[in-house]
């Protein structure tokens, strides 16, 4: 109908500029502490792109619902400033005729939103694991800055130079630290060679002209050696089989006993509940009388959705940490959404009886 499509459109249009105005704050954030990583040649432009787009999938899940809901809360309060929502309602066309239009659009961001959770934001996080993990080992000394420490293999080595011929590909006025077993292995070098190399292959690393001193922590059995030239062989990145409940693909979750794990699976099974409930209570929370200012709608609404994601977040928190069982999960916090949305839409009838 035409009033379902004239709805409709004025909720895409702030929903559209919404999220890619979240999305645009998001990516800035996220580029900024990788391009840290990248200036100190911990990670290439290309790969720092990649990390980024993959970390944009990872926001739309909680993107998409959020814009939806404050797309929303900005068109009716602003239908209801210009009086269109009462002549709507003189019309006969009330609340629940409102919402059975945004029902369309609103089922599109859940199952959008749900497919992400279930699907895209494991996979994200998989690849910027594999990403990062491939980046730290490909390490070119062309791309790395003078005077700043880097490391390399999970901590297990410290480089730092002073200065760096790009060039020639030598460092000069190297620090190296390394850990050995129970002991830790402390170097300097007058001048150091480190190819670039790429994961999964094996390196050296050429010192020469130096000192390199091995503590003994928990003895005295502490050893110095004077060199003119040394060879540190580092091995191979080796793949990154930690198990990260983030990255475990939906299915696997299910099959899990682990309380943290059924929280996480049950977090990703919500977004569509959640997107639902918030484009509901929006309805209610929009109202306001005409020529009212929409700040004070706003502010609630605010209120309204901090209230509900830290409840949800409480929730989860106690099935992680096994103070909640399994069922009912996470899923009884719904029950005050749910309970609010009820009292709002009951509260203009019942203040037409306390008038009556």
């Amino acid at each position: 109908m035409v009033l379902d499509r004239y709805i409709t459109s004025e909720i895409t249009k702030p929903l559209f500029l919404g999220v890619a105005l979240l999305m645009v704050i998001f990516t800035g954030y996220t580029a900024a502490v990788k391009l840290g990583d990248a200036a100190n040649g911990l990670i290439d432009p290309q790969t720092v792109a990649q990390l980024i787009g993959l970390s944009a999938i990872v926001a739309l899940e909680v993107l998409l619902p959020t814009a939806l809901y404050l797309s929303i809360i900005a068109t009716l309060s602003r239908m209801y400033r210009d009086s269109e929502i009462f002549a709507m309602k003189a019309a006969g066309v009330g609340e629940a005729r409102i919402m059975r239009a945004l029902l369309s659009v609103t089922i599109l961001i859940s199952v959008v939103a749900g497919v992400i959770s279930v699907y895209g934001r494991p996979w994200a996080y998989r690849e910027s694991y594999r990403l990062e993990a491939e980046a730290r080992a490909e390490f070119d000394i062309r791309k790395m800055e003078a005077g700043h420490f880097i490391e390399l293999q999970n901590n297990t080595y410290v480089l730092y130079a002073r200065d760096i011929d790009k060039e020639a590909g030598k460092l000069r006025k190297v620090f190296l630290q390394t850990r050995r077993g129970k002991k830790v292995q402390v170097i300097y070098a007058q001048e150091a060679y480190l190819p670039p190399v790429t994961f999964g292959e094996a390196r050296s690393f050429e010192l020469f002209d130096g000192y390199a001193y091995t503590l003994d922590r928990q003895g005295s059995h502490d050893i110095t050696l004077k060199y003119r030239q040394l060879v540190i062989n580092i091995p191979p990145e080796q793949p990154d089989t930690n198990y990260r409940r983030k990255a475990e693909p939906t299915p696997g979750l299910y099959d899990s006993d682990a309380p943290k794990d059924i929280a996480e699976f049950q977090w990703r099974l919500s977004t569509p509940v959640s997107t639902l409930m918030l484009a509901m209570l929006a309805v209610p929370l929009s109202r306001s009388a005409p020529r009212q200012g929409r700040h004070n709608s706003f502010l609630v609404a605010i209120l309204v959705y901090i209230g509900m994601f830290n409840l949800v977040s409480v929730a989860r928190n106690g099935v992680e940490e096994g103070l909640i069982p399994p069922f009912p999960g996470i899923w009884w916090i719904y029950l005050f959404p749910l309970a609010l949305f009820v009292v709002l839409m009951a509260w203009p009838a019942w203040q037409r009886r306390r008038k009556a």
